[in-house]
């Protein structure tokens, strides 16, 4: 690890501790280069902490004598224009931290920025479930493997098909479906007929391994709350469903992270805050489980 933490001016709320006694480190990766439809998650990193000071300390209901973690905000990782640097340098980041057993949580960016966090795992140890309205599961696309939009194939690569899982994708290609290795997932609308908890079983029935990594595409959420992402679709999640799946896996869960936030389209603030509220949400539940 670093000596010292990268400067990018306000931190996240509550993170006022040093690396070597904390719990929790936050990361931002302000990168969006592989972005092809709207530009500017690269600012999501600033946005998300500026918002984390709009809550309370605690959340009552995860108990109102609520023994905090101690967090760390290393600050932003050196930015990049191509994806193999971008990756090479949250290696050097974010790889330490998860090798001190630390729990990480990193702010996109776009959501290619979780390729080099995840593949820092045991590759025997943990699964991927992903919240997200695409299914990114694309060897490659616009001509590089590290895209946003291969996200979940890059980390089938390192932790098995059957160790990967995508609750909420609406948006498909046909050459994601027309395989033999399709990624598991269920879609938005079999989840709004039948319930988040049934398909919150159905996901952890899927995978093999006990830890889970949670990685949350804000475009997973549907557009009327989350409008200020770079490819939004309708018939999303609603933003409770998610907060059910944090709590759900949470005395499994290794690491997470929110991308995809863009705050050029988001004018009025609230995805920064939804995404904010989202990190919160896995701090406390996370807080719980160091607790038990």
């Amino acid at each position: 690890m670093r000596t010292g933490r990268i400067s990018y001016g306000l931190g996240y709320a509550g993170a006022d501790s040093e690396y070597e006694e904390s719990d929790i480190v936050i990361f931002g990766v302000q990168y969006d280069h592989t972005a092809c439809f709207k530009a500017g998650a690269r600012e999501g990193p600033t946005a998300i902490r500026r918002a984390s000071y709009n809550f309370e300390e605690i959340h009552f209901e995860h108990g109102i004598h609520q023994e905090l973690p101690a967090i760390c905000d290393y600050g932003n990782v050196d930015d990049f224009v191509m994806p193999e640097d971008m990756v090479q340098e949250v290696d050097f980041a974010v790889g330490p931290a998860i090798r001190d057993g630390k729990f990480p949580i990193t702010i996109g960016g776009e959501h290619s920025v979780n390729i080099p966090v995840v593949r820092n795992f045991d590759k025997d140890d943990i699964a991927v479930i992903s919240i997200d309205a695409h299914l990114d599961s694309r060897d490659e696309y616009l001509g590089t493997p590290l895209s946003h939009a291969c996200i979940m194939r890059r980390a089938a690569d390192h932790v098995g098909v059957e160790n990967t899982f995508v609750l909420g994708c609406r948006a498909i290609g046909e050459e994601e479906l027309d395989r033999d290795d399709v990624i598991p997932f269920i879609s938005s609308y079999d989840i709004l007929d039948n319930g988040i908890e049934w398909a919150i079983k159905k996901a952890l029935e899927s995978v093999k391994h006990e830890h889970i990594y949670l990685t949350i595409d804000i475009d997973g959420i549907d557009p009327a709350y989350a409008p200020g992402t770079g490819t939004p679709e309708p018939f999303g999640l609603h933003p409770y469903d998610v907060k059910k799946v944090i709590n759900a896996v949470g005395d499994r869960l290794v690491g997470f992270d929110v991308c995809e936030v863009c705050p050029p389209a988001d004018p009025a603030g609230i995805t920064s805050i939804l995404a904010a509220r989202l990190i919160n949400e896995a701090v406390a539940v996370h807080s719980k489980n160091l607790r038990n």
